[in-house]
């Protein structure tokens, strides 16, 4: 069975390697169509180029970067508005019309939560994609944004509560507050171990965020045992934006 075209939408230039690198890897590896929007960080920016490395490695094509400012860095877009604070009409119709040009059979983005650090602009891409998601099939909303397309799933990047016994040992010290969800309410667990090399040189790619100290810096630092506790699983929450009646589409898992 071929694996099915999948768009990511991730808030940061590393959230889609962090949350996501081992299921684009491998669905790309498969052959399907894969990439990467990215709500905030302009084109030109350092990170916007380390972004453009890590999905080469992925094999997540080029970046679609809508441009937003990041809710803690201004100078990530000089003259626009933080993502966060964007007009919500505006950034849903930004990304309708990439999922009417991309046409994916899958979504993947943040969970409701913006995942185990809950960012603010994890937590407003959520909500722009779940919406975007919904107005892309609905040929009277922004028609300028191209012709209606409908994906067939959508998936959100999570971490169960079984999850914290690996992840907690890194986070906690850092004084990081981690959001998981009940173990029961995971759909999909995606074992990416054997796309693990490209998932991990995708992460270090964000050299940016490896020489500030966030996450990427974490995993430059662990074992390759250690790398292979954190980062061989990928966890998803399916959600199904069109009928019942429609055929499923799923995550190779």
């Amino acid at each position: 069975m071929t694996a099915p075209s999948v768009l990511a939408v991730f808030a940061h230039p590393d959230d889609e390697s962090l949350s996501a690198g081992g299921t684009l890897a491998r669905h790309a590896a498969a052959g399907a169509r894969v990439a990467v929007v990215t709500a905030t960080w302009a084109p030109g920016t350092r990170r916007a180029a380390e972004l453009a490395e890590a999905l080469r490695i992925l094999g997540a094509g080029t970046p679609r970067l809508l441009g937003h400012a990041d809710a803690r860095v201004p100078r990530s877009a000089p003259g626009r508005v933080r993502f966060c604070d964007a007009p919500l009409d505006g950034a849903v119709g930004e990304l309708v019309a990439h999922l009417r040009e991309f046409r994916p059979e899958v979504v993947v983005t943040h969970d409701a939560y913006g995942g185990l650090t809950g960012h603010p602009d994890h937590v407003h891409t959520h909500r722009v994609t779940m919406l975007a998601v919904q107005a892309a099939g609905l040929e009277r909303l922004y028609p300028d944004a191209g012709e209606p397309w409908r994906p067939s799933a959508l998936y959100l990047a999570t971490h169960p509560y079984s999850a914290l016994r690996v992840w907690g040992g890194h986070l906690a010290p850092r004084g990081r507050t981690m959001r998981s969800v009940p173990d029961e309410w995971i759909t999909a667990t995606v074992d990416v171990g054997p796309w693990l090399e490209q998932k991990v040189a995708a992460v270090l790619a964000h050299r940016t965020e490896v020489e500030r100290g966030a996450v990427p810096a974490l995993i430059a630092g662990l074992s390759a045992a250690d790398r292979a506790r954190l980062l061989s699983t990928e966890w998803y929450i399916r959600h199904d934006p069109c009928s019942t009646a429609a055929p499923r589409t799923e995550l190779t898992t």
